[in-house]
């Protein structure tokens, strides 16, 4: 089993690596697209997704103040949920920070330079090389602000990665034949059982964070535990009677929760 992330700036070459992996090895790639229908299935507005994903807090003006961690719980949870299948390629979203301790995760940086990304966006959406810049360098501090905000990380930091790849030099097929070569090891195809059922446990856990958030619970004041499939485990302080049993409602209420 394989599972790859793919970590690129805007207007790099990343998306085309990923696909071109993702096809070779017979395993899902996981886009923008597909990890928006899997967070949209927990019950958030497509609308609302789009202007979260991969924006600092300050870009929510909207958004009531608790709603980004709503956000990031549950898109927590699907990174999990993919990962737990122990395979396919996820591109982008913060997978390589989720999933920094994850045995079975192979995690790779492209860079492309600014010059040659904006020589990509002029091209692909008929901008001036002005324009392509200003929308480079403005997708860039978004995505370094949501990475701040997410994980108070840098999100070039060399540790996070186990391959970085520099696209001045090598090209897309040159780039993903590394990947691949380096997917099929034997390192990298073993894959823990106990890793598998951790994400399992956490992608739970990270569904009830986001259920009790939703529901306005201080989580200052809650611990949220899953020990073993499906039994979820809830420690704290609580107004009132009325509010645990809110809670232990809300909690209930979150799919694959069998025991409380």
């Amino acid at each position: 089993m394989t599972l790859i992330t793919i970590t690129q700036n805007f207007g790099g070459e990343g998306m085309a690596i990923a696909r071109k992996v993702a096809d070779e090895l017979g395993i899902e790639l996981f886009d923008d697209r597909k990890l928006h229908r899997l967070v949209q299935a927990s019950g958030i507005p497509y609308s609302e997704i789009c202007r979260f994903d991969e924006k600092a807090p300050g870009f929510l003006d909207q958004i009531m103040s608790h709603r980004p961690h709503v956000f990031m719980d549950i898109l927590e949870s699907v990174i999990y949920e993919v990962a737990r299948k122990g395979e396919g390629v996820i591109i982008g979203h913060g997978s390589q920070m989720l999933l920094r301790n994850f045995d079975c995760a192979f995690h790779v940086r492209v860079f492309s330079s600014e010059k040659k990304r904006v020589d990509n966006m002029a091209a692909q959406l008929g901008l001036s090389r002005d324009a392509a810049l200003k929308l480079v360098r403005k997708r860039d501090n978004e995505q370094r602000g949501f990475f701040n905000f997410a994980f108070h990380l840098e999100m070039d930091e060399p540790s996070l990665y186990d391959l970085i790849i520099h696209t001045e030099k090598l090209d897309i097929d040159t780039a993903s034949s590394l990947i691949i070569q380096a997917a099929r090891s034997e390192n990298i195809r073993t894959c823990s059982l106990h890793a598998l059922e951790a994400m399992d446990q956490l992608s739970l856990e990270k569904k009830v964070h986001a259920a009790l958030l939703k529901i306005g619970v201080n989580m200052s004041n809650i611990v949220v535990e899953v020990p073993a499939k499906g039994a979820v485990h809830v420690y704290g302080v609580s107004g009132d009677h009325e509010e645990m049993k809110k809670i232990e409602t809300a909690v209930r209420g979150v799919p694959g929760v069998s025991k409380v």
